[in-house]
C-alpha cells in the first residue's frame, strides 16, 4: 500500500526557519515556480500571436516571421497545447509516486522545459512543434510534483497554515506570470519572436538553479519514492509503451506515405485523448478495490469538483486565445496609448497578486465568525463569476461587429471578473485535492486535478477544429450560460456533496 505524500511527513520535518510564518521550504518552491511560470506564461503570451503572424488574421502592422495560420487553427493549437501541459501532469505525478520521487522529477522536468524553449527559439516549423512537445512534457512532470511538495511542508491536511501556504504559492505563480508578458511578450512581439522564446528558456534556468541551490530546505519526504515499481511492473510497462509507440509510428507512417497528413491528423487525436483520458482515469480510480469505503465516497464527491473545474477552465483559458486575438484586432487606445496585445496577459496575475491577500484575509475573518463559505460554495461562486465574465464579453463583441475599436477597459473588466472567480476556485481546488486524495494516489491526484484543465481546454480545441467561431456572440453566450447553470447546480446539491466528502471541509 502506498503511503500518503500529504501525511507521510507529519510532525517529522521542521527546519526551525520560516517564510512569512510558513516552513522555509515554501520560499524555495515559491521562487522555483515563479521562474517556471515566467517561462511558461511568457511563451504562452506569444503563442497565438506568433501562429497568426504573417497571415490573414494577423493584426495590422504586426511583424512577420510567424507561421501565418488562421485564427481558428491558432486557437486549436493553443488549446491543444495547454491541454497537453495539464494532461502530462498525470504521468508526471505517476513518475513522482513510482519512479523518481517528487524532488528528482522536478529536477528532470526543469531541464526538459529549458530544452523545449531553446527549440522554440530556433527557426523552423518542425523545431517549433518539437519545442511545444518538450515544454508540455516538462511542465507536466513539474506541476503535479511541485504542488505535492508544498503539501509535504505541513503537518497533514488539518494544519491550519495549509490553505494559506497554497495561497502564497499561488502568488509566486502569478508574480512570474505578471512580469513575463511585459518582458518576454514585448521582446518577442516587438523585436524578434525567437528572442522572446530564448528569454523564456533563461527564466526556467533561473528557476532550476534556485531549486537545486536551496533544496535542503525541503521536506525529506519529497525525495522518497512512496510506491516504487517492481521489476515485473517495469517490464510490463515498457512492453505496453513500446507497443503504443510502434502502432503510432506505423499508423502515421502510412498516413504520410499516402500523402494524406495534415495538422488535423495530429490535433484531432490529441483533442479526443484529452477528453477521454480524464474520464478513463477517474473510472479506474473509482473501480480500484484497494480504496476503502471512505475513500470511495470522497472520490464520488471529488467528481463534482472535477466537472466544475473543467467548465471553469474551458472559459478561463480562452484568455490567451479568444480574448488575446480580440485584443490584438479589436481594441483601441487608452489615454492615447496603444497597449501591446501581450500585455493583457498580465492583467490576471496582477489582479491575483492584488486580491489574493484580500481573499486570504477574508476567508480567515469569516472563519473566525463561523461564516466562511465551504469549498463547495466557493466552487459555485467561481463558476458563476467566470460565466458572468463571458456575458460581459458579449457587449464589446457586439460593439466591434462593424469594425469599431473598443476600449481596452472592457477586457480589463473581463479579466478582473475571471480572476475573482479563479480565487474562489483554484487555490481551494489544489488544497481539497490533497485532502481528498486516496493514499494510493497521492501525487497522481494532483495530476487528476490538472486533468480538469485538460478536459476544459480540449473542449475548446474540439470546437475550433469543428469550425465553430469562438468569437461569435452565440457560442460565447452558450458557454456563459453553461458555467452559470453549473454553478447553481453545484450550490443546490451542496449538502449531498458535503456528505460524500466526509471529514473534509
Amino acid at each position: 500500500m502506498a503511503s500518503s505524500l500529504t501525511t507521510a511527513s507529519n510532525g517529522t520535518f521542521d527546519s526551525g526557519k520560516t517564510f512569512l510564518g510558513h516552513p522555509r521550504g515554501l520560499a524555495t518552491l515559491f521562487f522555483t515556480e515563479m521562474w517556471e511560470r515566467f517561462s511558461y506564461y511568457g511563451m504562452r503570451a506569444l503563442l497565438v500571436l506568433y501562429l497568426v503572424s504573417g497571415g490573414a488574421d494577423a493584426a495590422t502592422g504586426s511583424q512577420g516571421g510567424g507561421l501565418a495560420m488562421t485564427a481558428a487553427t491558432a486557437t486549436a493549437i493553443y488549446s491543444v497545447y495547454v491541454s497537453m501541459v495539464y494532461l502530462m501532469a498525470m504521468p508526471g505525478g505517476w513518475f513522482g509516486d513510482r519512479v523518481w520521487g517528487a524532488r528528482k522529477t522536478v529536477t528532470i522536468a526543469g531541464f526538459v522545459i529549458i530544452a523545449g524553449h531553446v527549440s522554440l527559439a530556433l527557426p523552423g516549423q518542425a523545431m517549433f512543434f518539437v519545442g511545444l512537445a518538450l515544454v508540455a512534457a516538462g511542465s507536466g512532470l513539474l506541476k503535479a510534483n511541485i504542488s505535492t511538495m508544498v503539501g509535504h511542508l505541513y503537518d497533514g491536511p488539518d494544519d491550519p497554515r495549509r490553505d494559506g501556504g497554497f495561497t502564497l504559492f499561488y502568488i509566486g505563480i502569478n508574480l512570474g506570470a505578471f512580469v513575463a508578458p511585459f518582458v518576454v511578450g514585448t521582446l518577442g512581439e516587438k523585436v524578434n519572436w525567437h528572442l522572446g522564446f530564448a528569454l523564456a528558456a533563461a527564466g526556467m534556468a533561473l528557476g532550476l538553479a534556485c531549486f537545486l541551490s536551496f533544496s535542503k530546505s525541503l521536506s525529506p519526504t519529497s525525495s522518497l519514492v512512496p510506491n516504487p515499481l517492481s521489476a515485473e511492473e517495469k517490464k510490463r510497462i515498457l512492453v505496453k509503451a513500446s507497443l503504443v509507440v510502434a502502432l503510432a509510428a506505423v499508423f502515421y507512417g502510412v498516413v504520410v506515405g499516402l500523402d494524406l497528413f495534415t495538422l488535423n491528423w495530429a490535433l484531432v487525436p490529441l483533442t479526443l485523448a484529452g477528453l477521454l483520458i480524464p474520464v478513463a482515469v477517474l473510472v479506474r480510480i473509482k473501480r480500484d478495490k484497494d480504496l476503502d469505503k471512505t475513500e470511495q465516497s470522497k472520490m464520488n464527491g471529488y467528481i463534482w469538483f472535477f466537472v466544475a473545474a473543467a467548465i471553469f477552465w474551458m472559459i478561463y483559458d480562452q484568455g490567451g486565445s479568444t480574448l488575446s486575438l480580440f485584443a490584438d484586432d479589436k481594441t483601441g487606445s487608452i489615454f492615447g496609448f496603444d497597449p501591446s496585445a501581450t500585455w493583457y496577459q498580465s492583467l490576471n496575475p496582477m489582479f491575483v497578486m492584488a486580491l489574493a491577500p484580500v481573499f486570504a484575509w477574508l476567508w480567515l475573518w469569516l472563519a473566525r465568525k463561523n461564516q466562511e463559505p465551504n469549498t463547495i460554495v466557493k466552487f459555485a461562486m467561481g463558476l458563476v463569476l467566470v460565466g458572468a465574465s463571458f456575458f460581459v464579453f458579449i457587449v464589446p463583441m457586439g460593439m466591434a461587429g462593424d469594425g469599431t475599436m473598443v476600449s481596452p477597459m472592457w477586457l480589463v473588466s473581463i479579466y478582473m471578473i475571471q480572476t475573482i472567480g479563479e480565487l474562489c476556485l483554484s487555490p481551494v481546488g489544489l488544497s481539497v485535492t490533497t485532502k481528498m486524495a486516496p493514499k494510493k494516489y497521492a501525487s497522481q491526484m494532483m495530476g487528476v486535478w490538472f486533468l480538469a484543465v485538460t478536459a476544459g481546454d480540449c473542449t475548446t480545441g474540439l470546437l475550433s477544429l469543428a469550425g465553430v467561431d469562438l468569437n461569435g456572440t452565440g457560442i460565447i453566450a452558450l458557454q456563459a450560460a453553461l458555467a452559470v447553470g453549473a454553478g447553481f447546480a453545484v450550490f443546490m446539491y451542496r449538502k449531498k456533496v458535503q456528505a460524500m466528502m466526509g471529514d473534509v471541509h
